[in-house]
């Protein structure tokens, strides 16, 4: 896994500025220590970085490839799950290979099939491929964004990168923030608007879709969605159809030539890819390693609650158990989680879900001592429903987005000075849109429409916040994490599934509990879904509070400019409290209120943004 930039000017020549693309790809090197090179030419500066996973001698970018007289340039993050498949058809096309690298593959296929290339991969993937013959250049994003791609056109010049902090590496980009900007922030946060950058000037290629620049003109186009079609398989063979998909991806997914390890919490999610790489692990003669987290003092302290009815560290230890791994408890303190807010923000540029990043960012950063790639269980809630918005008639009923209903009370916080945001129609806008792009399927009721409804806003919206979330917090710990359940192919099949398949027997996942039976132990199939874990220690509040304290009696601290103090002040002193509904999803009440508070004051401190 790695990280790209690049710019292009077609009417200029550009050579001279060549330290603009090395302070750019510098941006990069926690997600590629390993290596990193420059691509230099009249029209085009590209710039990489390389973490290196398969083929560390014949992997290195940027990569050419000449085909006649034209020569093509890839920079590319990602990894191909069907590498060996398209290389085989390519070579039947008599094209040759010097290397076993999935580069070399993906950028082949561009040359052979242009824009269609997309259409023959499964990957995660962004990645941009240069014709210094035509000038012309072809960005793609993988089909659920998996990983980023952010660009931003002006002046003639288009400047793409990784990361947001890859394009305000460049001098022609500032770190303006619009009233836009401010009402993703403030109105949807820690979500995004698919394709919105936050910053002034900058967007994101949004998933499945690609990016043509030629002519100066830029060409974006969706590429891939999923399709509204009958599903005309009985509950067994959709049963097998789940479990056999399921396995091929996993399977897909654990090649590498460096330490390949599991997040496993004990979960139905986590467990399952567990337990396939253990048993490839073993064909091997090799033992797995597994890694769950946990937070000082939870043994005392933990709660359970309607969205977190028990705790994973039984759960995961008898998983370790039952598939015989390595297993790692990573405990994380009160102390470190509260001072990694700010580097959670620093990898994601952007405020994000608060200690639930901070958390998963020291979770990584352990991790990385001894693995360079794990595999991870996202992603399954959103497609065989795993939330209780999918279960509970209000949450379903919902007129706006139904993991973040606290749209009223968002907007008591701003500054009466930020009157003119209109949080509650931005919000609505969006979730309107999102609604008109739902395909339909002829004759299904109105109840059924609404579930595929559900399902299609948490596949553009909530899988999207937490596949961002993984991607930074790991990345900037050099720790490449990849997500089975993301695989296209289950996306489309399981979109489709009716929703009394799904919740077989009334459970939620029960279809996916039912497709994994005999895979793993039966107390872990019939576990009640419980989400990431979070600190129940009642340190963090009070360090949370006293720092949100600080940041309120510093006059100079800028997110003062964009809050109602009194506001912000009761909620501090109230440990949350007086935000009576979750900010966001099911974890972020109370501390994680006031941790994102934090983020936020530190986001428009660190990059020393200037509101417009």
């Amino acid at each position: 896994m790695c990280g790209i930039a690049g710019f292009i000017n077609l009417n200029s020549d550009i050579r001279s500025q060549a330290e603009i693309i090395k302070a750019m790809t510098e941006t990069l090197k926690k997600r590629g220590p390993d290596d990193g090179g420059f691509y230099f030419s009249k029209h085009a500066l590209l710039g990489h970085r390389r973490l290196v996973v398969v083929d560390p001698s014949g992997g290195a970018q940027p990569m050419t490839k000449t085909i006649g007289n034209s020569a093509f340039t890839i920079v590319y993050n990602g990894e191909l799950y069907n590498t060996e498949d398209v290389r085989k058809i390519l070579l039947g096309k008599g094209y040759t290979f010097k290397s076993y690298s999935d580069t070399e593959v993906l950028l082949t296929a561009y040359i052979e099939w242009g824009k269609d290339c997309v259409n023959y991969i499964n990957g995660i993937y962004a990645f941009g491929v240069w014709n210094d013959k035509d000038n012309n250049l072809f960005l793609a994003r993988d089909p659920l964004g998996v990983k980023p791609l952010f660009y931003s056109f002006k002046n003639d010049t288009l400047i793409f990168g990784s990361e947001i902090k890859t394009l305000l590496a460049h001098p022609m980009i500032e770190p303006v923030v619009t009233k836009e900007g401010l009402s993703d922030i403030f109105g949807l946060g820690p979500a995004r608007s698919l394709g919105n950058g936050i910053f002034k000037d900058i967007s994101e290629v949004p998933p499945a879709h690609y990016l043509f620049f030629d002519s100066n003109k830029i060409t974006l186009k969706e590429y891939w969605t999923v399709k509204s079609e009958p599903h005309t398989e009985s509950f067994e063979e959709t049963s097998e159809h789940v479990r056999t998909l399921l396995i091929d991806a996993i399977t897909r997914q654990l090649g590498a030539d460096v330490p390949v390890c599991t997040f496993l919490s004990g979960g139905l999610d986590s467990s399952i890819i567990s337990a396939v790489a253990s048993t490839e692990f073993k064909k091997k003669g090799k033992i797995l390693d597994t890694y769950s987290i946990d937070y000082v003092g939870n043994d005392i302290y933990f709660k359970p609650t309607e969205f977190q009815p028990n705790s994973d560290e039984v759960w995961a230890e008898k998983m370790s158990d039952f598939i015989q791994s390595n297993h790692h408890k990573i405990v994380i303190s009160t102390e470190n989680l509260l001072s990694a807010l700010k580097d959670a923000v620093l990898a994601n540029d952007l405020p994000g879900m608060a200690d639930i990043d901070s958390s998963l960012f020291l979770f990584c950063k352990e991790v990385r001592k001894n693995a360079v790639v794990s595999l991870s269980g996202e992603c399954a809630d959103e497609l065989f429903g795993g939330y209780p918005w999918f279960r509970n008639p209000e949450y379903i009923n919902s007129n706006t987005f139904p993991w973040s209903r606290a749209v009223k009370e968002r907007c008591e916080i701003l500054s009466k000075d930020l009157g003119d945001l209109h949080l509650e129609e931005y919000v609505a806008s969006k979730y309107d849109e999102t609604l008109k792009k739902v395909p339909r399927l002829d004759g299904e009721s109105p109840s059924e429409h609404r579930m595929r409804e559900l399902f299609y806003l948490n596949i553009k919206w909530f899988m999207m916040t937490l596949l961002n979330r993984k991607d930074r917090m790991s990345m900037s710990n050099s720790l490449e994490v990849r997500v089975p359940f993301a695989d296209y192919r289950i996306v489309e099949y399981a979109f489709n599934i009716p929703m009394d398949m799904k919740y077989y027997k009334d459970r939620e996942k029960g279809l996916l509990r039912y497709a994994l039976k005999g895979l793993l132990p039966k107390e872990i199939v019939e576990r009640k879904k419980s989400p990431y874990p979070k600190t129940h220690n009642p340190k963090y509040t009070e360090i949370v509070q006293n720092t949100m304290r600080d940041i309120l009696n510093d006059k100079n601290s800028p997110i003062l400019q964009l809050v109602d103090f009194n506001k912000i002040k009761e909620i501090t002193e109230t440990e949350g409290r007086a935000f009576k509904k979750p900010w966001y999803g099911q974890l972020m009440t109370g501390p994680q209120l006031l941790a994102y508070m934090i983020q936020i004051n530190t986001w428009l401190k660190e990059y020393k943004i200037r509101i417009v």
